[in-house]
């Protein structure tokens, strides 16, 4: 089939309803191509994330209990209802079973600017998938390994809340009802849900929207309760991009070797782009903040453009926190811009915590997308986020790749994410 019918036979596909609504992007005849070694890297990742989230939730629940490092639970509790983190302490042995880290594909591999365990995208890559291996291509994760995977959290089905604030992705979980047993799973809208004892539940709203959504917090507290089981589980501090800080901080790496192998702490850490956490607390005079060579926050505002290769971030619990929302690059905006973000890091502490990276330039590669002014296929000169999905089963505990979604947005963009100009395809796996 050529590129033209390959097109149409995709347009065909799409669900009447679309998957994202008001959402477009560019389609390309071609799936996303990825070296072999870098397949067997993320296959890996996805292990090596499910012990590190483990590792998370335990610094977390040693620090709630005054066994360790109390300053940790002190930031990732602070402008959080008691209720909640009480909510989320009972659910002990729960993690969440969906892992979906976001990676700049770079000159050096990858780097990980964030990971989401309440993610979008799941019925968006399930029906990539499902297209472009209808059309012969060898999708990561298989023709049904985004529906598989979903199926394997829930065992015995499950109803899936999608609230008004994520209702921009209710036609792809709509979608992906229609792909799983029906007599066993429901899609419902989570403010006015009805969920019956004993059920599993998949969350598919933010926690802190909590006060948003009539019945939230009964339902919580009906899972911290062992009425119900949600995935993911109420943990608001598992949900913090803080954590691409905290495990780079000094003070923790001793925690983290207790925790993790070094070898997973050392095959991470290429991942992670080095990161800190905002803390305005005057440093001894001494000392310099890792890395940046600067006595305070207020040295780092004052950076070059050249200096500031930096990725400023707000944490979580709050809506500004996800999508691209609440980030600013340092040497994209002005030196003005660039002091007021970090003035707004300072002040917000610890209510509401940011976290800082170093900024990994994605590498430019050349991609096909379909022109419908011209009617032909065209080359997009763009940088690629990749975004794996990883499905931990309820049954067997194995970690999955249910698939990989690139997105491939225009070189000139800073921050790459789904747009109107960019190309949204599956990956396959290319030779050796």
């Amino acid at each position: 089939m050529n590129a033209a019918g390959r097109v149409e036979a995709i347009r065909t596909a799409m669900p009447e309803d679309g998957l994202f609504a008001g959402k477009e992007w560019r389609i390309s005849p071609d799936p996303f191509v990825l070296a072999p070694e870098e397949v067997r890297q993320l296959e890996r990742l996805g292990q090596l994330l499910w012990k590190y989230v483990e590792a998370c939730d335990v610094i977390f629940r040693r620090s709630r209990k005054g066994k360790d490092v109390p300053w940790v639970a002190d930031v990732l509790t602070a402008g959080k209802p008691d209720w909640l983190i009480d909510a989320g302490m009972a659910c002990a042995e729960e993690r969440p079973r969906v892992l979906r880290p976001d990676l700049i594909l770079t000159d050096d591999g990858f780097a990980m600017s964030e990971l989401d365990s309440v993610p979008g995208g799941i019925g968006l890559v399930g029906w990539l998938n499902q297209c472009y291996a209808a059309l012969g291509d060898r999708v990561l994760g298989g023709a049904s390994g985004m529906v598989d995977g979903f199926a394997s959290l829930f065992p015995d089905g499950a109803d899936i809340l999608v609230s008004k604030e994520s209702g921009d992705y209710r036609p792809e979980m709509d979608w992906l009802l229609t792909q799983l047993d029906g007599g066993r799973f429901s899609v419902q809208d989570a403010e006015n849900a009805e969920v019956a004892s004993g059920r599993d539940v998949y969350r598919f709203f933010e926690l802190f929207d909590w006060e948003q959504i009539p019945g939230a917090k009964e339902l919580i507290e009906r899972a911290a309760q062992g009425d119900v089981r949600i995935s993911a589980p109420p943990k608001p501090w598992l949900e913090e991009k803080l954590w691409l800080g905290l495990f780079w901080t000094p003070g923790l790496r001793r925690v983290w070797d207790q925790l993790m192998r070094r070898g997973h702490w050392r095959e991470l850490s290429r991942v992670i782009p080095y990161g800190w956490m905002v803390d305005p607390a005057p440093l001894p005079p001494q000392a310099v903040l890792p890395r940046l060579d600067a006595a305070s926050w207020d040295e780092v505002a004052g950076f070059s453009q050249r200096e500031r290769e930096l990725v400023l971030k707000i944490s979580g619990f709050d809506e500004s926190a996800w999508g691209s929302r609440g980030v600013t690059i340092g040497h994209d905006v002005s030196g003005n811009e660039w002091k007021a973000a970090l003035k707004e890091a300072q002040e917000s502490f610890p209510q509401q915590p940011f976290v800082m990276q170093e900024f990994r330039k994605g590498r430019v590669v050349e991609h096909s997308y379909w022109d419908d002014a011209t009617g032909s296929v065209k080359m997009m000169k763009g940088r690629v986020r990749l975004t794996p999905y990883f499905f931990v089963g309820r049954e067997d505990n194995q970690v999955r790749l249910g698939g990989v979604h690139a997105t491939i947005c225009p070189e000139d963009k800073k921050i790459i994410h789904g747009m109107r100009d960019a190309v949204m395809v599956p990956c396959v796996e290319g030779h050796e």
